[in-house]
């Protein structure tokens, strides 16, 4: 096996057969991820590379570049991997969240407002506990906020802290 090169992004291998670096995911087990998780079909990511950098972060690309590659960026933040639970970046939530069909929470006005300032609060949700896509409702669509992570009735904000906003009324 291969070792991973903290400061490189390689390219995800397509299948787990194809796997060279011991827990590197596959393209195949990210696809699937977001699938059983969110419902979003695979072939929303048909034109998109992933790359790992590091232990357990992965990119998503529009496009294609060698691999592998020395640079401070390629795409965005997707996932944190290599943990008992995966984890969506806020960024790709916001990217790709308006595909989902499940685990999709629905926020009112001031719910909205309290998740985007950071704040956890207790909801009701009928759904799988763990992360959610956090959505509002605007102009008759459902946007994507963020990721939240539900627990015990209890609806916590991942907004990252440098993109928290206090909205008034």
């Amino acid at each position: 096996m291969a070792d991973n090169v903290s400061h490189r992004f390689d390219r995800l291998p397509p299948t787990p057969a194809d796997r060279v670096v011991s827990e590197r995911p596959s393209r195949q087990e990210v696809l699937e991820w977001w699938n059983e998780r969110f419902g979003v079909d695979p072939a929303v990511f048909e034109d998109y590379s992933f790359w790992e950098k590091g232990a357990g972060k992965l990119w998503v690309f529009a496009g294609d570049v060698p691999t592998p590659i020395t640079v401070e960026a390629v795409g965005l933040t997707a996932l944190r991997v290599r943990q008992e639970h995966w984890k969506p970046t806020t960024d790709a939530v916001q990217r790709f969240g308006q595909h989902a069909t499940k685990n999709v929470i629905e926020l009112s006005d001031s719910e909205a407002r309290t998740f985007i300032a950071g704040e956890d609060q207790q909801l009701a949700w009928d759904g799988d506990w763990g992360y959610l896509i956090v959505s509002r409702s605007i102009a008759g669509d459902t946007e994507p906020l963020g990721v939240g992570l539900y627990l015990h009735g209890e609806l916590r904000s991942q907004i990252p802290k440098g993109r928290r906003r206090e909205i008034d009324e």
